[in-house]
């Protein structure tokens, strides 16, 4: 399975040009459509939506996940359970698994076509009038960012240790003390800390968290003309919802 997690892909294109924050406030509004609204025809809506997005940002087909089998057998499964319950009670769990699928596929749209070091500065702007309530905005901004950021080399570093153990020999089976995947988690930990610390000294080295945050962009024209764009469908989905 070949997944691009968390990671911009490098196409010039109007969505990759767009303020960070402008992406996130798009991505709460229709995840905030489909709590209220979760029928068939907004998640429909939303799923073309979320296409024609992907056909905006210019992605390549190769950046699209290919889910393994035991996903969709998983999938397969949950509806059988479901099934002798009655058709309302599959159709809402058909429902479940479609919503969960663009939640998951507009996160990775955002991340696809945002630069990490932007997450930090557009979340601590968006957060910005939290700090009247002496609520610690940029230290949530920066924990978030560094989060995102660190995420996709847990992953590599995962990657790597099960390759490596791929090539250790084979051991006999009375000798084989502990289970393969505790002996790579904690490997991984391991990994994860000093990379931690070493991130840390990194930080301090260059001034400090502050800079994280230091240079937030500024929406545009464009930003305006998406952040409609996501309110006329948003009021496209809520009549859907309610005149279908």
């Amino acid at each position: 399975m070949s997944l691009v997690l968390l990671r911009q892909v490098p196409v010039d294109s109007p969505v990759h040009r767009l303020w960070a924050g402008t992406k996130m406030i798009g991505a709460f509004a229709i995840s905030l459509l489909l709590m209220v609204a979760p029928s068939w025809p907004v998640l429909g809506l939303m799923v073309v939506f979320l296409v024609a997005i992907g056909l905006a940002a210019r992605l390549p087909l190769g950046t699209l996940p290919r889910l393994p089998w035991w996903f969709w057998a998983l999938m397969g499964v949950g509806a059988l359970f479901n099934a002798p319950t009655g058709l309302a009670p599959t159709v809402r769990y058909l429902q479940v698994v479609v919503f969960g699928l663009i939640l998951l596929a507009m996160s990775f749209l955002v991340a696809w076509t945002t630069p990490m070091s932007e997450i930090a500065p557009a979340l601590a702007k968006l957060g910005a009038p939290l700090r009247r309530l002496r609520m610690p905005v940029d230290e949530w901004a920066v924990v978030v960012a560094l989060t995102l950021r660190g995420l996709p080399l847990l992953l590599d570093e995962i990657r790597v240790l099960r390759a490596a153990r791929r090539l250790r020999p084979k051991e006999p089976l009375l000798m084989r003390s502990t289970d393969p995947l505790i002996d790579i988690l904690t490997a991984a930990m391991a990994v994860s800390t000093r990379r931690a610390g070493e991130l840390g000294e990194a930080i301090t080295a260059r001034g400090g968290t502050g800079q994280l945050t230091a240079y937030p962009g500024t929406p545009g024209r464009s930003d305006a003309i998406a952040l409609a764009l996501v309110a006329a469908v948003c009021a496209a989905g809520i009549a859907l919802n309610v005149f279908l």
